[in-house]
């Protein structure tokens, strides 16, 4: 066994097979070596630490979504022998502040972005400082191309293409008006999907997360002399809405309604009937991050193009017969 392949194992085991790392890392463990963390981040000139800048969020009403993430990526990390710093600005601070005191620490050795927003700055202040970082969620032209996404586009054709082979003419998309580029991606694909199987699609949208604005703008829609009989939602929360509607205006989902929606979060297994949605492949999106960051980090290549991952049709009885 070569004095390389035991580096990589300790360093880079991303780089080995499965099978030679695990006979590596079977030996190192029968021979009880545990390397010295001060003298190795001195000589590579790394911490090991990822630090990944939480979104904000409500610990009484938590987005499962991004809890899954934070555990993909905290077991892809790990996997490549790197650990996940949770960081988020103090009181008064601006992220980029926060960035530029990880930075001039020397606390870290990259960054993970999520929530990647049009012109987000944390983007921009990153690429300014030449400092390594991976985006989940695209990032400008002009500025590295270091991002992994999921081809919402494409996953919403798809959806619209179950709908028109059931014989769906007359479809609605449900979306939100915050402004959030993958909302915006979800809409061009359901009006690409419509305008690919000649059918009649309209838009309505909610400014925000209201539960009560959603039920009432659904509401409407369903009492309309044009209502549809297939509602694309844009995300599952928005779907929630929809059934609660359909309730209240006697629609029955399944049945006299279509619905289909994207993100598949752990409740929509649980609605009646079941909601038929796009999964995002959380892991893989992990994995993608975390082998792209350490790309920059350990090699010194920046990716010079970005990569899109199809997500995963669910197909559960809210589609209908």
């Amino acid at each position: 066994m070569s004095r390389q392949t035991i580096s990589n194992a300790l360093n880079a085991p991303h780089r080995l097979r499965a099978e030679t790392l695990e006979r590596v890392t079977a030996l190192i463990e029968e021979l009880g070596y545990r390397p010295d963390q001060s003298a190795r981040a001195l000589k590579s000139g790394t911490r090991r630490i990822i630090a990944y800048p939480t979104p904000v969020d409500d610990p009484a009403n938590p987005n499962p979504l991004m809890g899954g993430f934070l555990e993909a990526v905290v077991s892809a990390a790990g996997e490549a022998g790197y650990r996940i710093l949770l960081v988020r600005p103090r009181p008064g601070q601006s992220q980029e502040q926060a960035l530029d005191e990880l930075i001039a620490g020397r606390t870290v050795d990259g960054f993970l972005l999520s929530d990647i927003l049009r012109d987000d700055p944390r983007v921009a202040h990153l690429a300014a400082e030449g400092f390594p970082f991976a985006a989940f969620g695209r990032t400008e032209p002009g500025h590295p191309q270091s991002w992994v996404d999921v081809d919402s586009v494409q996953a919403v054709i798809e959806l619209v293409g179950l709908l028109a082979a059931r014989g769906h003419r007359k479809v609605a998309f449900l979306g939100s008006s915050s402004g959030q580029p993958w909302m915006d991606d979800r809409r061009d694909g359901f009006l690409a999907g419509v305008r690919r199987h000649g059918m009649a699609g309209q838009e309505f949208s909610v400014p925000g997360d209201d539960p009560g604005e959603i039920v009432a703008a659904t509401r409407e829609l369903l009492a309309g002399r044009a209502r549809p009989t297939a509602i694309v939602a844009g995300g599952d929360w928005l779907a929630l809405g929809v059934y609660a509607a359909a309730r209240a205006e006697g629609v029955e989902i399944g049945a006299d309604l279509a619905l289909v929606a994207f993100d598949d979060l752990p409740v929509t297994a649980f609605l009646q009937p079941a909601l038929t949605t796009v999964r995002l492949p959380l892991r893989r999106i992990a994995e993608a991050l975390v082998s792209r960051l350490l790309r920059i980090v350990e090699d010194g290549v920046t990716p010079q193009a970005g990569l899109l991952l199809p997500g995963e049709l669910v197909v559960r009885p809210s589609l209908g017969p």
